[in-house]
């Protein structure tokens, strides 16, 4: 299958999460502006005014991070390759009078930004769901000031390489490690796999090693602490006893960007 049908495939999925207001795809509550941290900064690691700092939200439509960093008076880009998950943050900031810069297109190809544009990117879990995570690090790279901040989660790849269940035992691994090509669908929707997406298992080697190479030097790194020791065997609380499937990681931008190729569509809300 060619990448194009992989993008129209997870477009799909996500618009239908919208749809359906599944996980992920249902904006923040009035308590969350009250209390941003816990979405926009859960370890410190922006801090300080976020006034007038150019934040880009990469592939972070659904009414979230661009909505509450606009709210603190960020200058907000959102990229997103649902046009129904940046219909979520239009609706959004139209209600609360913020101003949101839309972009939909996919997450390795930002060319229609520009170059050292942004102080800080915003990456949730979402790297896996194309094939070439080096090609997302050059873009993020190329469009992120000298200096400037990427905070990125991912998917774990020996939790992608498992079974969706536990059992009392463990986990069991039944996806090679250097397995090429998408991963078998997911049978069912689940907190780590999201039902009628495509997904892609990405290696140590590359999601540290390519975005140490495009121009980035890790400063921190966490693991989001999903494990419940009591939780019943088969439950996710349970599964991230063993393998916890996140992984989040502070890098910063040392060196001066380069440039890139094609285009998106910008969206005018």
């Amino acid at each position: 299958m060619a990448t194009h049908d992989f993008l129209a495939q997870n477009r799909r999925a996500w618009d239908e999460r919208v749809r359906q207001r599944q996980h992920h795809a249902r904006p923040v509550t009035g308590r969350e502006f009250e209390n941003p941290a816990p979405i926009l900064d859960p370890r410190g690691w922006i801090g300080g005014d976020l006034a007038g700092q150019r934040v880009l939200c990469l592939a972070a439509g659904g009414g979230r991070h661009g909505v509450l960093f606009a709210a603190r008076g960020a200058r907000v880009t959102v990229v997103d390759l649902s046009p129904q998950m940046l219909a979520l943050d239009a609706q959004l900031a139209a209600e609360r009078g913020l101003t949101l810069r839309l972009v939909e297109t996919s997450m390795d190809n930002l060319s229609m930004l520009d170059e050292a544009a942004f102080d800080l990117v915003i990456q949730p879990v979402s790297t896996c769901y194309v094939p070439d995570i080096a090609a997302v690090y050059r873009e993020v790279a190329r469009v992120t000031a000298p200096g400037g901040l990427y905070l990125s989660q991912h998917k774990q790849p020996a939790s992608l390489q498992a079974e969706l269940r536990s059992t009392s035992g463990g986990c069991v691994l039944n996806v090679p490690y250097y397995r090429t090509g998408p991963l078998p669908p997911a049978p069912r929707d689940c907190e780590h796999r999201e039902l009628g997406t495509a997904e892609f298992l990405h290696r140590w080697e590359q999601i540290l090693g390519e975005l140490c190479r495009s121009g980035f030097a890790i400063e921190d790194v966490a693991e989001p602490h999903h494990a419940e020791p009591h939780a019943e065997p088969g439950t996710f609380g349970h599964r991230c006893n063993f393998l916890e499937p996140f992984i989040t990681l502070k890098a910063r931008r040392n060196q001066q960007p380069a440039p890139g190729a094609a285009r998106g569509k910008i969206w005018t809300p």
